[in-house]
């Protein structure tokens, strides 16, 4: 028994990312070196820097000297589920909840490895044990709401009809201020949805879903532009009907959208497709010829869209926070580099900057030019400014619009921080691919 136990954790480590030699000392230590927080501190920085890859090198390291250490064990399986790289999270973060039995933390960022997984069932099971006082924790992972995981025991999510081709297009009935397009719920009549990386699951409205009568699992507290807080409901519906295709047993979130239709120029607009929605495929939102186009994901599809494309483009990695922010590096005028949330709902503007990255860049609101704005928490003032230039990765644009609308509420939120999004109008003049599988943002 003592041998089985020895090779299965050699086993877990080589997959988390050790090399063999590594992998042994960590299996084989028996609490030799204690952690200090000393020890900690900078890997701790550097993390908190997003410098993630050398935060890596020093928990390794730690954990490699002390198989004991949680902390390190717990930055490792977080480190592994910003890169998506969920079989490695999962291992680590089992390790950090054998060291530390019932760490909301770890439970937490299991579930959502396991969320992404697809994996919903075994997701609500990690979350056993939480209550109210995780509250806060939970914030950041909405959709993990236990219930309508739960619901999922005996129904694949997001499952598409084997007869399905490689491919389904979706053109936009509307472009500005965002991409809108008509899917169908249940195999209803065709319905208007907006497009918006800043969403996680499918958003239907509140109204809409009473009309289909469909089963509510509660609801959590969403965070929107400029702080605002709005009450998000949870539910699942049968079907969605993007194109050509039919996916079935989708989660979904309720909030109050029809309020926004006259904002969209449609008669009714009934949802929003989110991330969670697009991580299910390779998908492109193609703003030159104004439509949605997704992919199977799997290596064959991206290797022949790769051909198709003949690579031309710029690649941008980019990292999956909480349940759904993709976040990439990026630069506003001459400052220091800082990770941004790509955010193709911030409409209207290029980029949303923190109050404190406004600062360092020395960019001056316009308040002459201030006006009422609409987002998913409300009403809410927004005042405009200009950023001489900003880039993500390789892609450059100059005299970029702005907009403040409030306090920006994810800068500190991860454990690292965001110097602000950028959205649509930085985004409109390329067709850009969300590649989950290579995590690159592919602009062309």
């Amino acid at each position: 028994m003592r041998c089985m136990k020895r090779a299965s954790a050699l086993l877990l480590l080589a997959f988390a990312g050790l090399t063999a030699m590594q992998a042994l000392a960590v299996a084989g230590n028996k609490h030799k070196e204690k952690t200090t927080p000393k020890d900690l501190a900078p890997a701790d920085a550097l993390f908190q820097a997003g410098r993630f890859a050398e935060a890596q090198k020093i928990y390794l390291d730690i954990a490699t000297k002390n198989s004991k250490d949680f902390q390190a064990a717990l930055q490792l399986g977080y480190i592994a589920l910003l890169s998506n790289k969920l079989d490695d999270a999962e291992l680590w973060l089992r390790k950090a909840l054998d060291l530390k039995h019932g760490n909301a933390d770890a439970k937490i960022m299991l579930a959502e490895a396991l969320y992404r997984k697809n994996d919903f069932f075994h997701a609500a099971r990690e979350l056993n044990g939480l209550g109210p006082q995780d509250a806060a924790k939970l914030a950041n992972y909405s959709t993990l709401n236990a219930a309508k995981l739960e619901s999922f025991r005996d129904d694949d999510p997001y499952k598409l009809d084997k007869a399905a081709g490689e491919s389904t297009r979706l053109p936009f009935i509307k472009s500005v201020p965002l991409p809108v397009v008509n899917v169908k719920i249940n195999g209803g009549p065709a319905v208007a949805f907006f497009i918006d990386t800043g969403g996680s699951e499918l958003l239907l409205d509140s109204e809409f879903a009473s009309e289909l009568k469909l089963k509510s699992f509660g609801s959590v507290q969403g965070t929107f532009s400029g702080g605002q807080h709005a009450e998000v409901g949870n539910s699942r519906i049968d079907s969605l009907t993007l194109g050509a295709w039919t996916i079935r047993n989708v989660p979904i979130g309720t909030l109050p959208i029809r309020s926004m239709s006259s904002m969209f120029g449609v008669e009714q607009i009934d949802g929003c497709i989110g991330t969670n929605v697009l991580y299910q495929f390779l998908a492109t939102i193609d703003y030159r010829s104004r439509e949605l186009i997704l992919r199977k994901k799997n290596m064959g599809t991206l290797k022949r869209f790769e051909s198709a494309e003949n690579n031309k483009g710029t690649a941008v990695p980019f990292l999956i926070a909480g349940d759904h922010f993709m976040v990439a590096w990026g630069q506003a005028n001459a400052i220091p580099p800082s990770l941004y949330f790509a955010d193709s709902g911030l409409a209207g503007a290029g980029v949303k900057l923190a109050e404190s990255t406004l600062k360092e860049a020395g960019i001056k609101l316009d308040e002459s030019k201030a006006t009422e704005g609409q987002g998913g928490g409300g009403a809410l003032k927004t005042i405009p400014y200009t950023v001489n230039q900003f880039s993500v990765g390789d892609i450059t644009e100059h005299n970029v619009a702005g907009l403040y609308d409030g306090p920006f509420p994810w800068e500190n939120a991860f454990g690292f921080r965001l110097g602000g999004m950028f959205g649509n109008d930085f985004l409109k003049p390329y067709a850009v691919t969300f590649d989950f599988i290579g995590m690159r943002i592919i602009f062309r």
